[in-house]
């Protein structure tokens, strides 16, 4: 079967790099439209089916794409964190103005291509404790906004989804907001790409060590998983450079069928060598993005206080 074809050879998170490997699936939504410099691609997986045939789970998958924000344009920055403010509300599909947000940083803070989601909890305006403790400091509309970063089982030996149920149980969100490092299967796509989605996440997909979802089903409150790409199998490279050489040479793709590159490669993964600018970059962006989207009108006023 050819999509148990490309889970072997070509490993990465994001649907719409799912969806060119193989458009036939039915079940499926697809629209896309040029907003400024950044492209937008949604994608709806409406069916069973189609979730399955591509691994993920039934929702809305919406691919922000800046090719231009390797050159780091600050216009740019602030363009792709509009869109993603944008994105968020349209997915949130509830007034954020007096919603209580929980936001969860998915990651390793000592691994540089993981460390995106503590990264962005870093720079989000936390208000839940200025509510509780000077209430008359803030307008009543403003949102009550709290942050984790819980780490990853490797080193709390925890699962995370355990430690964001607990904070779920004990803050009652009314929405969840988990962002986390993704794997990619274009080298292009780093740092370059964002990907939104109603449908959760799972923690440490990006480096093929997947655990439990943190979704609605699991969290019984809306969840908003954003990631970014910040690595590419070494596998998926190697692929596509031998695809590159044998179109060049004439050869039909069916050629490299036998070569056994998964098998050779392992789970090495790439990462660019400015990834340390990336991730800084791409948190920055999000952060800006998740703080527009809740507190809208009220964001100066926030950041004036909470910074």
């Amino acid at each position: 079967m050819e999509q148990r074809r490309c889970e072997s050879a070509i490993r990465t998170d994001m649907a719409i790099e799912l969806r060119e490997l193989d458009a036939s699936a039915d079940g499926v939504e697809e629209s896309e439209e040029r907003l400024g410099d950044v492209v937008v691609t949604r994608i709806k997986l409406l069916t069973d089916e189609a979730a399955g045939r591509y691994g993920k789970n039934k929702g809305s998958y919406i691919t922000l794409d800046a090719e231009g924000i390797a050159a780091r344009p600050l216009d740019l920055f602030d363009e792709v964190a509009a869109r993603v403010a944008e994105e968020i509300q349209r997915l949130a599909g509830m007034e954020l103005s007096r919603a209580v947000v929980l936001v969860v940083g998915l990651g390793n803070r000592e691994v540089t291509p993981d460390s995106l989601g503590p990264r962005v909890v870093e720079r989000i305006y936390v208000t839940r404790h200025i509510r509780q403790l000077l209430p008359d400091a803030l307008d009543a509309d403003v949102s009550s906004v709290c942050a984790i970063a819980p780490g990853v089982l490797g080193v709390t030996g925890i699962e995370t989804v355990e430690l964001v149920r607990g904070a779920v149980e004990h803050v009652r969100p009314d929405l969840v907001i988990a962002i986390d490092a993704l794997a990619a299967r274009r080298a292009t796509r780093i740092g370059a790409s964002v990907q939104l989605t109603d449908a959760g996440i799972s923690p440490g997909s990006g480096v093929g060590n997947r655990r439990a979802s943190i979704s609605e089903q699991e969290l019984n409150c809306k969840v908003l998983a954003i990631g970014v790409p910040l690595v590419v199998y070494a596998a998926t490279v190697v692929r596509d450079a031998l695809g590159l050489m044998a179109k060049d040479a004439g050869m039909p793709d069916g050629d490299l069928e036998g070569v056994s590159i998964a098998e050779e490669m392992g789970d090495m993964i790439m990462t660019p060598k400015d990834i340390d600018t990336m991730v800084d970059d791409m948190a920055g962006i999000l952060a800006r993005g998740i703080n527009a989207a809740i507190f809208a009108e009220e964001y100066e006023a926030v950041r004036q206080l909470t910074t």
